[in-house]
């Protein structure tokens, strides 16, 4: 028994000539494709009906499964071929005067196809990674042949009277100037209405921030001191006011990946599982400035404060041309740090190790009043957040 061959689905490609159709056609059918361009010129030569066809596939066919990230690919340049067409039209007009009917015709075959060349070279090119940096030149040229139309042609229909003419080269002026100026309005129309909505965001935090800290912030502040700097109750609230601080002054992302945010961040972590208060203080660009060893060797100056000292800890981090720089202090009993056992690796690794590999530096200064970690990382080894 012999068993029916499975023709593959009728898909377009997502690198194509023109549309995908005709080469979707032929892999079903399992026909060259050269073959079926053929008939379906044949069939557009004797009465249109391949373009039919053609249309229809294409506009029915589904494209082939891809990464959502992937614009499908056209060899042809459709625009710049229909401006082309345009302008072999509106060159042939002049030796046609003569005859009245051929006149209006051509004009009106140029017009068409120079709209055309600028609805797709702004519908389609840009979306095309071969053709999208042509694709604002073909719409100029394109609205300029349309103006240039109109106002070559007109000034002959008034002299020989063709009113059908006029009323057509008036039409080709206007959608010529609105396809120039259209896109250019349309934008700008839409940066304004951006920024207006922009603003009413803005104005609308602001009410609301003025109204937060009347009430929710004062009552989380008088929480925290009623309650004790090392009560549960108080790292709850400060926390909370942290969190709510960030949201209304400094922006929504509380995951992004600068260093001052991830300060506040590591904070607001461990203020809750640990009897302390941290207070963050940044000054300079720190807000720019993105460094996986600086943090992470914050996070363990800070842990230990919280863990060994408690009560109220500092961190003050800041950017200069030359460095950027984090201090971390305590007032803790303070300690030792050259007894410190040689299996105990979270200051001689995680700190002092990690800074040295990362380029930097970090030391340790304790004493009866607390102990402070200075890391330093140069301008050279830090890098600027991805926007």
């Amino acid at each position: 028994m012999t068993v029916a061959a499975v023709r593959p689905p009728l898909v377009r490609s997502r690198d194509v000539l023109l549309g995908g159709a005709a080469d979707a056609l032929a892999r079903h059918l399992g026909r060259p494709v050269a073959g079926v361009r053929v008939v379906l010129l044949g069939l557009t030569l004797l009465g249109g009906a391949g373009a039919l066809l053609y249309a229809w596939l294409w506009a029915v066919v589904p494209r082939e499964k891809g990464t959502p990230a992937a614009q499908p690919t056209r060899t042809l340049p459709v625009a710049g071929i229909l401006l082309g067409v345009a302008v072999m039209l509106a060159l042939a007009i002049p030796f046609t005067w003569d005859a009245p009917t051929l006149v209006p015709f051509g004009a009106a075959e140029s017009g068409l196809l120079a709209v055309a060349a600028v609805g797709w070279a702004l519908a389609v090119d840009p979306r095309d990674p071969r053709h999208a940096a042509a694709a604002p030149l073909v719409q100029r040229l394109a609205a300029g042949l349309l103006v240039l139309l109109g106002v070559a042609l007109f000034p002959g229909t008034i002299v020989d009277g063709r009113p059908v003419v006029a009323v057509l080269c008036v039409v080709l002026a206007l959608l010529g100037v609105a396809a120039l100026l259209g896109p250019a309005l349309l934008e700008r129309a839409t940066a304004r209405g951006a920024e207006r909505a922009l603003l009413a965001r803005q104005e609308q935090r602001a009410e609301i921030a003025a109204h937060l800290h009347d009430s929710v912030l004062q009552t989380l502040a008088i929480i925290q001191n009623r309650a004790g700097p090392g009560t549960e109750v108080a790292r709850i609230a400060r926390a909370q006011e942290r969190e709510l601080r960030d949201w209304l002054f400094a922006g929504t992302d509380p995951f992004a990946g600068d260093l001052a945010t991830e300060l506040r961040t590591i904070a607001r972590e461990l203020e809750l599982q640990h009897a302390v208060r941290i207070e963050v203080v940044t000054v300079g660009d720190v807000a720019e400035v993105e460094s996986h060893a600086l943090a992470a060797a914050s996070r363990e100056a800070i842990a230990n404060a919280s863990r060994h000292a408690g009560g109220e800890v500092t961190v003050f981090a800041e950017a200069t041309p030359e460095a950027v720089e984090v201090f971390v202090r305590d007032r803790g009993p303070g300690f030792d740090p050259a007894a410190i056992p040689a299996g105990r690796l979270g200051i001689r690794e995680s700190i002092v190790g990690r800074m040295s590999r990362a380029g930097g530096s970090a030391t340790v200064t304790a004493d009866a009043e607390g102990t402070e970690v200075h890391v330093r990382l140069p301008r050279a080894a830090v890098s600027r957040p991805a926007s």
